[in-house]
C-alpha cells in the first residue's frame, strides 16, 4: 500500500474544480494501484449538495483506480463539515465528520459526531479532519488502534510566513506517530492557494515512526504538489512490539 499525499494550489470559489486539478496531478505524476490511498485536503469541494460531493469523490476514485479519502466539504444539508472515502470502484467505504470546528467555521457548521474509522486493504485507517488532529481525546475515542492516521487539512496562518504553523504541525505529527505507533499522513492546500482571508500554511507531510534518520521523522511536501510513501506494516508492528516490551504504548 502506498499513501499519496497532495498539496496543490487550489481555489475556494464556489466554481473551483479542485478535484480536476488533483486528478490531473495524480495522472501526470503517479500510477496508483488498487490498494493505494489518495488523501485529499479539507474543503477540497467548497460546497454544494452532499450527494454531488460523494459522486465526485467516487468518480475520482474510479478514474484513478485507487482508494480516495475525499477531504471534506461543508454540507448544505445538516450543516456539518464532512467527508467520504471511496474504493477503486467508486463505492463509499467510510464517512467522517469534523468533531471540533475551528475558529470562524463554528459560525457556519455544527460539531460532527463521527470520526472516520475505515478499513482499507485490511488496514485500520483513522481520518481526523484538520483541527481534530490536535485533540488527543478525539483520537482516544477510536474503538481500535489504527495503523494509519490521515489528516485532510486546510491549515491557515496569521503569521507573516507559514514556517511557524509548519513547525507546529511537524512536531505534532511526529509526536502522534510515536505516541500511538501509527503512520501519519497530512494533505493540505499549498501556501499559494486562493483563500479569501488568511493564507494557507501548506503543512502536508508524512510522519514515520519506524525510521532512524532524524531528518526523516517528518517528510514535508514543501514545494511539491504530490508525494507517494510506501507503508511498511511489518516495520510498524516491529516498532509497536518494541514499545510494548518497554511498557511504552497506548493500547492494542
Amino acid at each position: 500500500m502506498r499513501l499519496l499525499l497532495v498539496q496543490p494550489r487550489l481555489g475556494a470559489s464556489p466554481d473551483a474544480d479542485n478535484l480536476e486539478i488533483i486528478r490531473g496531478l495524480v495522472r501526470s505524476s503517479a500510477t496508483p494501484l488498487a490498494d493505494d490511498v489518495l488523501l485529499l485536503p479539507e474543503h477540497v469541494v467548497p460546497g454544494g449538495p452532499a450527494d454531488a460531493y460523494e459522486r465526485a469523490v467516487g468518480d475520482l476514485a474510479r478514474t484513478l483506480g485507487c482508494h480516495v479519502v475525499g477531504g471534506s466539504h461543508h454540507q448544505l444539508e445538516g450543516s456539518v463539515n464532512a467527508g467520504v472515502a471511496c474504493d477503486p470502484g467508486g463505492a463509499v467505504v467510510g464517512r467522517y465528520e469534523k468533531v471540533r470546528p475551528y475558529a470562524g467555521e463554528r459560525e457556519r457548521v455544527q460539531p460532527g459526531r463521527c470520526v472516520g474509522e475505515i478499513a482499507i486493504a485490511g488496514r485500520r485507517i483513522l481520518v481526523l479532519l484538520c483541527a481534530d488532529f490536535w485533540f488527543a481525546d478525539v483520537i482516544l475515542g477510536a474503538t481500535t488502534l489504527p495503523d494509519v492516521v490521515l489528516v485532510p487539512a486546510l491549515s491557515v496562518t496569521r503569521k507573516p510566513t507559514p514556517e511557524y504553523s509548519r513547525a507546529l504541525w511537524r512536531h505534532l505529527a511526529v509526536s502522534r506517530a510515536y505516541e500511538y505507533g501509527v503512520y501519519v499522513g497530512i494533505s493540505d492546500w499549498a501556501h499559494e492557494s486562493e483563500l479569501p482571508l488568511l493564507p494557507a500554511a501548506g503543512v502536508a507531510g508524512f510522519a514515520d515512526p519506524t525510521g532512524t534518520d532524524p531528518e526523516k521523522l517528518f517528510q514535508p511536501l514543501g514545494a511539491s504538489a504530490l508525494a507517494a510513501h510506501e507503508l511498511h506494516f511489518d516495520r510498524l508492528e516491529d516498532f509497536r512490539r518494541d514499545r510494548r516490551s518497554r511498557g511504552f504504548f497506548w493500547k492494542g
